[in-house]
């Protein structure tokens, strides 16, 4: 059916041998002209611009491709940095002619291989570190694919809530039809019109191997981006972080926010609130007399009950609810001072903080236990692989009390290098900043003196504020911690009583008990 008759294709070169000639005659009539070299040029001069318009149109689908690209989950602890690492690993080295999209198979291996990647990195003490995962975790991932598979398909494929499966399995059977009709069109096409069919060959030939470049950069892009996403579903299964139930982590109170509040509202003599969302726990620490309750008074405006002039020495710990613009509901925990702290109590308080707060005297240049302090402090942090640390921000107190010590006229700006009092503050924030070992931009000078109130409101909170991506991330790998935690002892106890049930209602069991004796 689809030869074509040997005297059909004479005939019709016959009927282009007309065109075909004029393409000598034009040139024979350039060269006569003396115009073939210009003629050369403009096909340079054509061809080098075609090829800078298809390297600018390149360049711009790659950088539209970056932007799509598929990156590591914030909330993820560092356990799973290395997992990712290696998944990017695998997306960089993928070359599309190994992998072609017409071979499910092809695809099945290289999913097949990202998860041994991410088993092994997990599961590095194994033989076979892909076994290494809970069935209730697994078939969590597989719903949750198929539920993000049902949203892209429903968003991005026309009609796709119209077709059946039916439907598109009686379509690709009518391919083949559809391809000899093309065909036809193409010869009848040609015979018509001989120079515009031409024409339009040439064309789609050029089209064709224009976009190949283009078509394997995206062709590359699918790849990548197939692996990461398996890559993150994979470290999803087996960091073991996930919970088996739908609700979020910060939506439940941590017993030790519940005794936290509980005790707030104790110490402030308030009535009671039905109150479930996870707080933001704010950790004040610091040496004695740094100003640690001075500070927590002036981020809640206004003095404290006689609690604060006098704290509860009998705990390590004293808790306040606090509340403020863009903070929905937040502890804030007072502490004793850190000399007076065991390096256990310490450990303890800021595994369940959410940021700290580190009250450092501007007048006081002894820093070296502070250094340790907050040094051990932050090597614990650091070594929780399934935590992300809190961030740190160290609060300058008694700044009124530099030199000149009879000036104060705020603000002051710390750039104004012809006020003695802002380059004292200065030099204050940068000793801390060093002798600390933090950040000089989270280095806040305040004063907390009554009747010098100065730079809390505005500039503290606003630092604070800055910090609460990094803090919601805390509570967030927090709150998962102790969910799984409550979640297994709930589950255990669920699942010994559903056995204990089942064992009584075993119909052996039950004859027995129900005959008469």
């Amino acid at each position: 059916m689809n030869r074509i008759d040997p005297w059909w294709l004479v005939s019709l070169l016959l009927w282009l041998v007309p065109f075909v000639a004029l393409l000598p005659l034009g040139f024979v009539w350039l060269h006569q002209h003396d115009a073939a070299l210009y003629w050369f040029a403009t096909i340079i001069l054509c061809g080098l611009l075609g090829f800078g318009v298809q390297f600018w149109l390149r360049r711009r689908e790659r950088a539209a491709l970056d932007l799509e690209h598929t990156g590591p989950d914030p909330a993820w602890p560092p356990s799973a940095d290395g997992a990712w690492t290696q998944v990017e690993e695998l997306a960089e080295t993928l070359d599309p002619a190994d992998w072609p999209l017409d071979e499910e198979m092809r695809l099945g291996v290289l999913a097949l291989r990202t998860l041994e990647r991410v088993a092994g990195h997990f599961h590095p003490e194994v033989e076979t570190p892909l076994l290494e995962l809970r069935v209730p975790h697994a078939l969590l991932i597989i719903e949750r694919a198929s539920r993000d598979l049902r949203r892209s398909i429903t968003e991005h494929v026309p009609l796709s809530h119209r077709l059946t499966i039916g439907t598109l399995a009686r379509a690709y059977r009518w391919r083949g039809f559809a391809e000899r009709v093309l065909s036809l069109y193409r010869a009848g096409h040609l015979v018509l019109n001989p120079v515009g069919a031409l024409l339009n060959e040439a064309l789609g030939q050029l089209r064709q191997r224009g976009f190949a470049a283009a078509r394997e950069d995206l062709y590359r892009w699918l790849l990548q981006e197939y692996v990461r996403q398996v890559g993150r579903y994979a470290i999803e299964l087996y960091s073991g972080r996930l919970p088996l139930n739908d609700a979020e982590p910060v939506e439940r109170l941590t017993r030790d926010s519940r005794r936290d509040l509980e005790r707030a509202v104790e110490i402030e003599r308030a009535p009671r609130e039905h109150l479930e969302q996870e707080p933001m726990r704010f950790l004040v620490l610091g040496r004695s007399n740094a100003g640690k309750s001075s500070l927590i008074n002036a981020l809640f405006g206004h003095p404290r009950a006689a609690v604060d002039i006098l704290p509860d020495t009998t705990r390590a710990l004293t808790p306040y609810r606090l509340e403020h613009d863009g903070l929905d509901q937040a502890l804030i925990l007072d502490s004793l001072g850190a000399e007076r702290l065991s390096y256990q109590t310490l450990h303890d308080a800021a595994n369940v903080a959410d940021a700290i707060l580190w009250v450092s005297a501007a007048h006081r240049p002894d820093r070296q236990s502070e250094r340790r302090t907050l040094q051990a402090l932050r090597t614990a942090l650091a070594a929780r692989i399934d935590r992300r640390p809190p961030p740190v921000l160290v609060v300058v107190t008694h700044i009124d009390q530099l030199r000149p010590l009879r000036e104060w006229r705020p603000p002051y700006d710390l750039t104004d290098t012809t006020c003695l009092k802002a380059m004292s503050i200065q030099a204050a924030v940068a000793a801390l900043a060093t002798d600390l070992d933090v950040p000089i931009a989270h280095v806040i000078p305040v004063c907390l003196a009554e009747g010098r109130f100065y730079n809390v409101e505005d500039t503290l909170w606003a630092a604070l504020l800055e910090q609460m991506d990094r803090a919601q991330r805390a509570r967030l790998l927090r709150c998962q911690v102790a969910q799984r935690r409550q979640e297994n002892w709930t589950l255990l106890r669920r699942q010994l009583a559903n056995a204990g049930r089942f064992l009584l209602a075993w119909p052996g069991r039950s004859s027995r008990h129900s005959a008469p004796p």
